[in-house]
C-alpha cells in the first residue's frame, strides 16, 4: 500500500476516521500518525460487528489488532483525555491501546488551564462564537507561542520540572480569567500527568523514522482544510494546520513519501458557526447526523449541498491530491433532490473560484466577509462520484455506502495509491 496521507478537505467530519479504519483493515500498515490537533477530533468508527468509538486522540486504526498510534510532535497531547479514550476503548474490547501508543516527547501537553481558558474566551464572545471545540487545543497553541516553557510530553519524565511549568499555566489562567471556572492545583495536575508518563512510551525524534522504515504507515489528519489556521475562513478557524504539510515534514525527515488522500462527502457539511455558501436548512432537518449534534461549545451541526467552489479551493491551498475518497454515498443515493454548486453569485459577479495566496489573515477575513453574502448557482447533482471528478479534477478511489469497512469500495487504483486490496 505505502504510506498515505489522509486529509479532509472540507470543514471536518467528512468521515476520515471510517475511512482510516478501512486502511488498517484492508491494507495492512503497521502504524497511523496524528499529525495535527489534539482531544478535540472526533473521529467515529463503527466495527463490522456493531462496535462504536469516538476517536480523538488513538489512531482510529485501533480497532485492527497489532495497529500502532504515534502521536508526532506536531499533536497537542491532553493526558486526561487520553486517558478516559482509553477506558471507553476498554470497554468496547480493546484492552491494549495504550500498549500500542507513542507519543513525541515535543509533543505540547493540553491541560486543565488550557481547557478552561478557552471556554472563559469563547464565552466572552457571546454571539461572535468562533464556535471552538471547548478542549482547550487553541489556547495551547497559543500559549505556546508566548511562553518558552510550556509543558511538553517529555517535561513528564522530570515531576519537579513538570510541576513548575504546570504552576505556570495555571497563574497564567488564574490572571487572564480572574472570573474563569475553578480548576485542579498543579501538584495534582502534576501527579495525573506523570502516571501518564509512567503509562505510555515517550520516545525522541528517531522514533518515527524508523516506524516508517519497517513498515506502512496511514497519516491521519483532523478537522478539514477549510478550518486551517492560515487558510480557512478567519477567524472562525482552528489552531492547527489541517493540509498535508505536518504529514509531509516528518516523511522529509524521514526521507520517505506518501499518497495524498482526499476525503470528502457527498454533499456538504459545518459544525458550528462561519460561512457556509450552500447551507440548506432543510438538508440539516432532514439529514441529522447520529455522531455530530449540537454541542454547547461547538454549536449547530450544519448540512448543504456539494459545494465545489470550496473543495476546489481547499485543494488547491492544500497542494493536490493523489486520491479521492468519497463518503456518505448510501445518502446521497437516497436523495435525489441533492445539487452541486460550481460557482458563486459574489462581488456583483459570477465566481468559480477563490483566489489563494501566502498566509495572510487580513485577507482571510476580507474573504469570510465576502463569502456570508455569497449565494450558491445550484446544478443537479446527478451521479456524485461523476460529479467530483469531473467538478475535481480527481480520481475517486474510495467510495463509502456506509459507516462500517465493509461498506466500502475500492475503484481500480489509478493512482499511486492501492486501495484495491479487497
Amino acid at each position: 500500500m505505502g504510506h498515505v496521507i489522509v486529509v479532509d478537505l472540507g470543514f471536518g467530519d467528512a468521515g476520515k476516521g471510517t475511512v482510516v479504519d478501512h486502511l488498517c483493515r484492508t491494507g495492512a500498515p503497521s502504524v497511523v500518525v496524528r499529525f495535527n490537533g489534539g482531544a478535540q477530533a472526533a473521529h467515529n468508527v463503527v466495527a463490522p460487528d456493531g462496535r462504536h468509538h469516538t476517536f480523538a486522540q488513538f489512531g482510529s486504526g485501533t480497532f485492527t489488532p497489532g495497529v500502532l498510534t504515534h502521536l508526532s510532535r506536531f499533536m497537542l497531547v491532553d493526558p486526561l483525555a487520553l486517558a478516559a479514550e482509553a477506558d471507553h476503548l476498554r470497554a468496547v474490547g480493546v484492552p491494549d491501546a495504550l500498549d500500542r501508543l507513542t507519543v513525541d516527547g515535543d509533543a505540547l501537553l493540553t491541560t486543565p488551564y488550557h481547557r478552561a481558558a478557552n471556554r472563559a474566551r469563547e464565552s466572552a464572545r457571546g454571539a461572535a462564537r468562533h464556535g471552538s471545540c471547548g478542549m482547550g487545543v487553541g489556547e495551547t497553541a497559543s500559549y505556546a507561542l508566548a511562553h518558552d516553557d510550556a509543558p511538553r510530553a517529555a517535561d513528564c519524565l522530570s515531576p519537579a520540572r513538570l510541576r513548575r511549568r504546570l504552576a505556570a499555566v495555571r497563574d497564567w489562567y488564574r490572571t487572564a480569567f480572574p472570573g474563569g471556572e475553578d480548576v485542579p492545583g498543579a501538584d495534582a495536575c502534576a501527579e495525573a500527568f506523570t502516571a501518564f508518563a509512567e503509562r505510555v512510551r515517550i520516545v525522541g525524534p528517531g522514533h518515527l523514522p524508523a516506524l516508517l522504515r519497517t513498515g506502512n504507515a496511514v497519516f491521519e489528519g483532523a478537522q478539514g482544510v477549510l478550518l486551517d489556521e492560515w487558510h480557512g475562513f478567519h477567524p472562525y478557524t482552528t489552531w492547527s494546520t489541517t493540509t498535508f504539510a505536518n504529514a509531509e515534514t516528518l516523511l522529509a525527515e524521514a526521507g520517505a513519501s506518501a499518497a495524498r488522500l482526499g476525503v470528502l462527502r457527498a454533499y456538504a457539511t459545518r459544525h458550528g458557526p462561519g460561512p457556509f455558501v450552500t447551507e440548506d436548512p432543510a438538508l440539516t432537518a432532514d439529514l441529522p447526523d447520529p455522531h455530530n449534534g449540537t454541542g454547547r461549545w461547538q454549536g449547530a451541526f450544519r448540512v448543504g449541498h456539494l459545494d465545489a467552489v470550496a473543495l476546489r479551493y481547499a485543494l488547491e491551498v492544500a497542494g493536490g491530491v493523489d486520491g479521492l475518497a468519497v463518503t456518505h454515498l448510501d445518502v446521497a443515493g437516497a436523495r435525489p433532490d441533492l445539487r452541486v454548486c460550481r460557482s458563486y453569485e459574489m462581488d456583483g459577479g459570477r465566481v468559480g473560484r477563490l483566489e489563494t495566496g501566502p498566509p495572510d489573515l487580513d485577507r482571510q477575513a476580507a474573504l469570510t466577509r465576502r463569502l456570508l453574502a455569497a449565494r450558491p448557482v445550484y446544478a443537479p447533482l446527478g451521479d456524485p462520484v461523476e460529479t467530483i471528478e469531473d467538478a475535481l479534477g480527481a480520481p475517486v478511489v474510495l467510495r463509502s455506502h456506509g459507516p462500517t469497512s465493509t461498506d466500502k469500495r475500492a475503484d481500480h487504483f489509478r493512482t499511486s495509491i492501492d486501495l484495491s486490496v479487497r
